[in-house]
């Protein structure tokens, strides 16, 4: 299991995400093209206001991220979609509480309270995410007994989720990633996203995380260092 998948984080990397400023990241605007994609990541109820899994400010996405999706001509949306008594979830390992980890198999696991299990309306998109040009939902750790932050390879690491060859197919280079949690699915998704060869923006504006022990400064930190691109909403070019 790579280091950059352990839930408790050492604070010595934190100050690298916050020492290098945005204008090194990306020009001061970006035109989306035919080979650009924005994937918009798990903004369901569950980790919206009132959800099982809130994230704070959660909700405050949303119309970010309906705007900036205008630009793109490829959107690409996740869910979480977990069967009953997935193995992520803490109520399912005896003693345990929501935000401990457990060994698994593949490595570390944070548990989680149940959330986005297949079929609810925690599960559902929000209803306020408006782009209806979206093409693809890619659905995510629907494997009972293996976790899957990142849209693209499952938690052990090796798990595809196609997503990649459908992206290559589609003849797409670079990908723009925003959603829920930043620290979480959003920095999975890119850092695989690294790995698979696209160019990889986050645009931070339109994320929030969750942040627990320390783990949305490394992963900012993580994600600097494999090259992923930090930028705000604005440095995108949206036709009025």
């Amino acid at each position: 299991m790579l280091d950059r998948r352990k839930v408790v984080f050492g604070l010595s990397t934190a100050t690298l995400a916050t020492l290098v400023p945005t204008s090194l990241w990306a020009a001061a605007s970006i035109k989306p093209d035919e080979t650009s994609a924005l994937l918009v990541i798990d903004v369901q109820n569950c980790f919206l206001p009132g959800g099982s899994l809130a994230v704070k400010e959660g909700e405050q996405v949303v119309p970010v991220i309906n705007k900036m999706a205008k630009a793109f001509a490829n959107v690409v949306m996740t869910q979480d979609w977990h069967t009953p008594g997935h193995i992520s979830f803490a109520s399912v390992h005896s003693g345990k509480k929501p935000f401990e980890t457990v060994d698994l198999p593949y490595g570390k696991q944070v548990l989680w309270p149940d959330h986005c299990v297949q079929g609810t309306d925690g599960a559902s998109l929000s209803k306020d995410l408006a782009i209806p040009h979206a093409e693809l939902i890619i659905r995510k750790g629907f494997h009972k007994d293996v976790d899957s932050y990142s849209a693209f390879v499952e938690a052990d690491g090796k798990t595809s989720t196609g997503l990649a060859g459908y992206l290559k197919g589609r003849k797409i280079k670079r990908v723009f990633v925003a959603g829920l949690a930043t620290d979480f699915c959003v920095a999975w998704t890119a850092l695989d996203a690294r790995k698979a060869g696209f160019e990889t923006y986050v645009v931070e504006d339109a994320c929030r995380g969750i942040d627990t022990q320390g783990s949305l400064a490394k992963a900012w930190a993580d994600m600097a260092k494999a090259g992923v691109k930090r930028i705000q909403s604005g440095d995108i070019a949206v036709s009025a």
